[in-house]
């Protein structure tokens, strides 16, 4: 797994990096050696954030983020994060049948005694609701606006720029963002 370190208003020292590769390091246990994982480090006052994201050969990607006071705590908090979103998505590809390359099957059984089999039962996913609209053309500034008129999260439009399909969303830090089709 290569593994990516970056920092927003933190000064990466030897020490952080090491304590990074090697928490996060031993994800690679469950992972393809060619797996790619982006860690950025941010500091802000006394809060230090830590976000994980692993992008995977083929798959969802899988994304953790924590803010703690003590930096080291924050990396524990997001390795156990991924630790439980990678068993999840193993069990569900398992039932699949997928052949996703970017987990590693074979060695994950030997995990299953870490005391995890409760959280392993309720990976069953139900969709209560399915729902269809019209996507209509508009700038991303007009699908703010009705994403506010209907008091939602998000709001999936079609560009008027460009003509794909993208999403706007509100940040937990306030503010907006948009995710637009490649």
């Amino acid at each position: 797994m290569n593994i990516i370190i970056s920092g927003k208003q933190i000064e990466l020292t030897d020490g952080i990096k090491t304590a990074i590769n090697e928490k996060l390091g031993r994800l690679d246990f469950y992972l393809h050696p060619e797996t790619e994982m982006k860690v950025t480090i941010r500091a802000k006052k006394a809060r230090q954030t830590v976000e994980a994201t692993i992008i995977p050969i083929s798959g969802p990607i899988i994304r953790a983020e924590d803010s703690e006071e003590n930096l080291y705590a924050a990396i524990d908090v997001v390795y156990d994060k991924l630790n439980k979103q990678l068993r999840k998505y193993k069990n569900k590809l398992q039932d699949k049948h997928h052949g996703n390359e970017s987990i590693r099957y074979d060695r994950i059984e030997e995990l299953e005694t870490t005391g995890y089999e409760d959280e392993d039962q309720d990976l069953k996913i139900v969709i209560e609701r399915n729902k269809k609209f019209d996507v209509k053309p508009m700038s991303a500034e007009e699908a703010v606006l009705q994403m506010e008129l209907l008091s939602h999260d998000f709001y999936v439009f079609v560009n008027g720029d460009n003509d794909k399909v993208a999403i706007v969303y509100k940040r937990n830090s306030g503010g907006y963002g948009l995710i637009e089709q490649e």
